[in-house]
């Protein structure tokens, strides 16, 4: 399940954009891991609401875009 995160413990977690994204910013996700959850937040937009997922869920999101990609 799905749920968000207040900003204030958003400000503590290590933050990571994909090396694909351009030095220019633009349409750019972050993520941070926890301890079985992975973060999502709008790069442009840090201090907005942050998406919590289970790492789980991720793993499989990260592998179902991936493989449609041709990664």
């Amino acid at each position: 399940m799905n749920s968000s995160v207040s900003s204030a413990v958003a400000s503590h977690l290590a933050w990571y954009k994909s090396s694909y994204s351009g030095a220019e910013g633009g349409q750019c996700l972050e993520v941070a891991a926890g301890t079985g959850v992975v973060y999502v937040r709008d790069s442009k937009a840090v201090a907005g609401p942050v998406v919590r997922v289970s790492a789980d869920a991720w793993s499989g999101f990260v592998g179902s875009a991936t493989s449609t990609r041709g990664f």
